[in-house]
């Protein structure tokens, strides 16, 4: 039975649909979009055709599907300008990623949860869950960690009601209250980890990035494998990290990145 529709109004209704066509990752066929769809067939069809002639979506007549247009793209790239820390953070991962030789991560948070803006991948050796553009839970990765901690306590709660506490693997947090236990170390610190939380096999050292204001706003992580470190030994670039993160976040300051 196909779910209820959740939107705003038309304009919410259209941006389902341009999410449902962006998730299956590929060029997709009316027939696979009506299978899930919460809309009678005439009305996925009248969207469609809307988002089409406006640009949003593309469609090929020879394999009769729909993908993501190129005025949709255009739109992405400007926000990935005006909103995303990438552009700024670009200079300053290059050169981390360089040094420590291992994958780093750019993530802000939306929505509870931590959506990867940039990437840096240094090996073949290994390789994460996260791309840019993606998201993950915030409650079991060293990035969502590291911002949730400094939150204020507003923002804070928001979040934890945003969390599903999945169990990803034997060391994911089930609860809000084991969490929590650890932001006291995190505050102390000034980094997270993730000790293999979301992925087997995968950790990670992050840090926050703020704002001249203290407004803590995205997050940096060097995640490795277990066959090529520990928790120890990615501790080593704690200072570096940090040195990252604070440059980040005075170049997103003299930007007056939108926080």
């Amino acid at each position: 039975m196909n779910k209820p529709v959740k939107g705003d109004g038309t304009v919410g209704k259209a941006l389902e649909i341009l999410d449902a066509v962006a998730q299956v990752g590929r060029p997709v066929r009316f027939s696979e979009l009506l299978e899930h769809s919460p809309h009678p067939k005439a009305t996925l069809y009248r969207f469609l055709q809307t988002l089409t002639n406006q640009g949003m979506l593309s469609y090929d007549e020879d394999r009769q599907c729909y993908s993501l247009g190129l005025r949709l793209v255009r739109l992405a790239h400007s926000a990935w300008q005006q909103s995303s820390l990438a552009p700024l953070a670009q200079p300053l991962l290059d050169q981390l990623a360089a040094e420590v030789g291992e994958t780093i991560h750019l993530a802000q948070m939306e929505n509870g949860q931590v959506l990867f803006v940039d990437k840096r991948k240094t090996t073949d050796r290994f390789d994460t869950l996260a791309q840019a553009g993606r998201v993950a839970p915030a409650h079991c990765t060293g990035v969502g960690k590291a911002i949730l901690a400094f939150m204020t306590p507003e923002r804070l709660e928001r979040a934890l009601k945003q969390q599903s506490f999945m169990r990803y693997t034997a060391t994911t947090h089930p609860d809000a209250e084991t969490m929590i236990a650890e932001f006291d170390q995190i505050r102390a610190e000034g980094v997270a980890y993730d000790r293999e939380e979301h992925e087997e096999g995968i950790i990670s050292i992050a840090a926050p990035i703020f704002t001249d204001a203290g407004k803590v706003i995205g997050a940096v992580s060097i995640a490795s494998s277990t066959n090529r470190n520990s928790i120890e030994t990615l501790s080593a670039h704690r200072e570096r990290l940090i040195e990252t993160t604070t440059q980040i976040g005075a170049a997103a300051s003299a930007w007056q990145f939108p926080s």
